[in-house]
């Protein structure tokens, strides 16, 4: 008797062994299996919800890949390091962020996708000629590069937009929706929301002498916002899609932008 309570006991130590060992997702355990766009097919992706990764992503789910669609990016992120996912596809800006914060990430070399931002409006409203025209002016007088080159590059930080003084907003407001979760577009910065987004939202607003209001939402909520009049303007990383245009309209393209996928070292 005291043999076999003595084999159960050892057969129970085995097994609780055995899934403590099971549960260990630790990163150093975890082997990358993605090294190119190839390898995506069965995959676990990890997507923010209602971006163009997600909607590029979503190719794959045909091809047995699992999609991830997280509130956030960096949920998304989260989720690579932890294991519960192969990679992730987002904009290449937020994934130097990302990867920058964590060192056992990269990026892989080969660009996954090339896309257009622009700025979505409700269809067939007047502010798609007084914005197209504001980038335009943007674009001519070097005000969007230096913008964008206080976000990206070896710049970054040295050149901060600041609104002339002499701007007058009698022109009412232009509400801005925007999801602040994806570096260095848009952002949290303490209270604040901010961003190469938030400056060329304000850049536009001077020229047009309008007064700014962010709204901060979930990215899949924007195109509805817009739709519902809640918000003007739709300025979030946001591709100028097909089917997307279907709901709401697009300003001329502001940046030239890249899907990535980041996957652990």
């Amino acid at each position: 008797m005291k043999k076999l309570l003595a084999l159960l006991v050892i057969c129970i130590l085995a097994v609780s062994l055995y899934a403590c060992a099971g549960k260990d997702n630790s990163v150093d355990t975890l082997e990358n299996t993605v090294f190119s766009a190839d390898d995506l097919p069965g995959k676990r992706i990890g997507v923010q919800l209602g971006t163009t990764g997600d909607i590029y992503a979503s190719d794959y789910e045909e091809e047995g890949s699992i999609i991830e669609r997280y509130a956030k990016g960096a949920d998304a992120v989260l989720a690579l390091k932890q294991g519960k996912i192969d990679c992730v596809i987002i904009d290449d800006e937020p994934a130097k962020v990302y990867v920058s914060q964590n060192d056992d990430l990269r990026i892989l070399d080969e660009p996954f996708e090339t896309e257009e931002y622009a700025i979505a409006m409700k269809k067939g409203s007047d502010l798609k000629a007084l914005i197209d025209g504001a980038l335009e002016e943007l674009i001519a007088n070097g005000t969007l590069d230096q913008i964008k080159s206080n976000y990206i590059g070896e710049a970054a930080g040295q050149s901060p937009y600041v609104s002339p003084a002499d701007v007058t907003r009698d022109n009412g407001t232009l509400v801005m929706a925007t999801n602040a979760e994806f570096p260095p577009y848009e952002f949290m910065d303490g209270n604040d929301i901010v961003g190469l987004d938030v400056d060329i939202a304000q850049a536009i607003c001077d020229i047009l002498g309008m007064e700014l209001v962010i709204e901060n939402m979930a990215f899949d909520s924007i195109l509805a916002a817009i739709e519902s009049g809640k918000a003007d303007v739709g300025i979030a990383g946001m591709t100028a899609t097909d089917e997307r245009r279907q709901s709401v309209d697009f300003s001329i393209s502001y940046t030239t932008a890249t899907q990535v996928i980041i996957v652990r070292k």
